[in-house]
């Protein structure tokens, strides 16, 4: 390939300043340990949080850095105590890699949640030393309990957001009891979070509204989304027309907003879930108060919630939007990311486009 450089038994693409132009690069992956899976990965889903680290945006980032943490792919070997796995199943692989295993968390399954903490895909010391590298590359060896199931059938390029994007928004829309049909579902954003909170919605059977500041979203959401209802944010008549109306909200957007005015469109003991990231959150106290209502905080899920999931979407046909490219094309990918020009998540397909 190209501009490949550097020596190793992997070849990624990785970015080693913050400006963030990635190229290839080789590095080594750690020989496999008896509970460890070898994955060949076919397909890694693009996050913004790969922006955000590849841009180092939140100050941290280590470079050289291999991002990726919407992994897919075919089992090539297992390690001697592995169980659940057997070479040519087809696997996923999220967030994180590792965590203590021991904590009050990792006992119930939440993982994510480690006190230690949880041990991020990429960009974060690896219990052997080295620093994890994601997605962005031809394999990559991973402990079992962190793998998942992809069931037989699903689409692999589809099954990528899943592992992030997915269980972002299923895990606090069922934590909240927010599969109940009949009830109403309010979603902020219409991006790679937003559309899967708005897919779910339906599949619970819920009356779903999508909340957006941008016209533009409108036919798509009602065509092909299928929401019941689409509303421009930044329209009062048309926020107020909902006041009081939704039991619940999910928030995906990470761009600062006012608060009290969704706040308002909630039902008495109505619950809103922030799963995005905007620099502050201000609120007037009546807002929650007078209504009994909730604003709640969450990110991804716990490993058995993510394997839930994953069946969930395959049982009820549930499919992420993407849009399939080749890795050559990740850095305007990534520009594009930045201005919300995306339908709805890239998909790099890694089996065919690095090599």
């Amino acid at each position: 390939m190209d501009g490949e450089c550097g020596e190793g038994n992997c070849l990624g693409w990785a970015v080693r300043e913050a400006s963030g132009t990635l190229s290839p690069y080789r590095f080594n992956r750690r020989d496999l340990r008896s509970d460890d899976i070898s994955i060949k990965i076919t397909h890694c889903g693009v996050c913004y949080a790969d922006v955000f680290s590849t841009r180092n945006q939140f100050g941290h980032s280590q470079y050289p850095l291999v991002p990726g943490h919407e992994i897919v792919g075919v089992v090539q070997e297992v390690g001697s105590d592995v169980e659940r796995f057997k070479v040519g199943d087809h696997v996923g692989v999220g967030t994180y890699v590792d965590s203590c295993r021991e904590c009050e968390y990792c006992n119930v399954f939440r993982e994510v949640y480690c006190v230690r903490p949880a041990t991020f895909t990429y960009n974060r010391p690896d219990s052997d030393g080295t620093i994890t590298k994601g997605g962005f590359s031809s394999y990559i060896v991973v402990r079992e309990r962190f793998v998942y199931k992809i069931p037989d059938g699903y689409p692999l390029d589809k099954a990528a957001p899943l592992l992030c994007a997915g269980i972002t928004v299923y895990a606090p829309m069922m934590r909240h009891k927010m599969n109940q049909p009949g009830k109403s579902l309010g979603v902020i954003g219409l991006g790679g979070l937003g559309h899967m909170a708005v897919k779910f919605g339906k599949a619970f059977g819920l009356k779903v509204t999508v909340l957006s500041t941008s016209e533009s979203k409108r036919e798509e959401a009602i065509k092909v989304l299928k929401v019941d209802e689409f509303v421009v944010s930044s329209d009062k008549q048309q926020m107020e027309s909902l006041t009081k109306s939704l039991d619940f909200i999910v928030d995906t957007a990470s761009g600062d907003h006012p608060f009290d005015p969704y706040l308002s469109l909630l039902k008495i003991d109505g619950v809103m879930v922030l799963v995005g990231f905007p620099n502050e959150i201000r609120i007037s106290p009546l807002s929650l108060n007078s209504g009994a209502r909730s604003l709640a905080g969450s990110v991804a899920g716990g490993t058995k919630e993510t394997q839930e999931m994953i069946d969930f979407c395959a049982a009820n046909k549930v499919y992420p939007e993407i849009e399939l490219i080749n890795i050559d094309y990740i850095n305007e990918a990534l520009d594009r990311l930045t201005k919300n020009d995306v339908k709805y998540r890239f998909v790099i397909d890694i089996a065919k486009s690095l090599e």
